[in-house]
């Protein structure tokens, strides 16, 4: 009784708003081309060329800062809404810093939501190897390619070996030159909560010199008490420090 007043209160609901935007946003993570469909690969070729490809630029991606900014909307028993503006500095060695430059709109969505949501990315960025889009985590299968912002793309079905929150079934678009992720539709492969009854994910990257980075986030969650909330991730314009040189880069990843 008492843990059913507390999901019919605010408070509850800014709470299953934090686990279900958490989860989603943790289980997630161009050179001139034609739009021409890309040569014929199997699934586990894709994949194995993002591994290498994911390796390269792991290896020469050391430093970056952006201005993100958060938002979060639930409509439904009652109208909640709230921004923040974050500064994120990515150091390969240390990880990411945040730093709230400016928050708006409900405090308990600030504080329950987007804080939170802030906080378990870095906490996420520590154990990258068990939430990877890899084969260790995921069973891949093809189904066609397309254009993605005009240029050719693999689109995948992708499947968690293992039922976690943390990681999503759909479908991923593999950019056909660089073999990074261009964008990705999914929902999490088990719910976070009884009270969480659908989320949608929609995830979208773009490249910066040689680098393909997340560009935005939009995920559409529907609670069985009722209502819609809506989280967005702008991710903003990065600045890379010290990028390595395109000429040192294999063909495939130069501009």
């Amino acid at each position: 009784m008492e843990y059913d007043l507390l999901m019919s209160s605010l408070k509850g609901r800014a709470l299953i708003l934090a686990v279900v935007f958490v989860s989603t946003a943790v289980a997630i993570r161009p050179e001139n081309a034609n739009t021409s469909a890309p040569v014929a690969m199997t699934s586990a070729q894709v994949v194995e060329q993002m591994r290498q490809h994911n390796q390269i630029r792991a290896d020469g991606l050391k430093k970056y800062k952006e201005l993100r900014h958060y938002k979060v909307e639930y409509t439904g028993l009652t109208t909640l809404s709230a921004e923040m503006e974050v500064e994120v500095s990515f150091d390969a060695l240390s990880g990411k810093t945040f730093r709230i430059k400016t928050q708006s709109g409900s405090k308990l969505l600030c504080d329950r939501v987007l804080k939170r949501l802030v906080e378990s990315e870095n906490e996420a960025w520590k154990d990258q190897k068990s939430t990877a889009l890899t084969a260790a985590n995921y069973r891949f299968e093809s189904a066609g390619s397309e254009s993605v912002a005009g240029r050719p793309a693999y689109i995948l079905k992708v499947e968690p070996l293992i039922a976690s929150k943390f990681l999503y079934s759909g479908k991923i678009w593999v950019d056909a030159a660089d073999f990074a992720v261009a964008k990705i539709e999914a929902e999490p492969s088990k719910s976070p909560s009884f009270w969480i009854k659908s989320t949608l994910i929609h995830h979208t990257y773009s490249k910066t010199g040689d680098f393909w980075l997340p560009e935005r986030n939009r995920s559409e969650t529907r609670v069985r008490l009722g209502g819609l909330a809506v989280l967005t991730i702008d991710y903003g314009t990065y600045q890379l420090v010290a990028p390595i040189v395109a000429d040192a880069l294999p063909a495939g990843l130069r501009q």
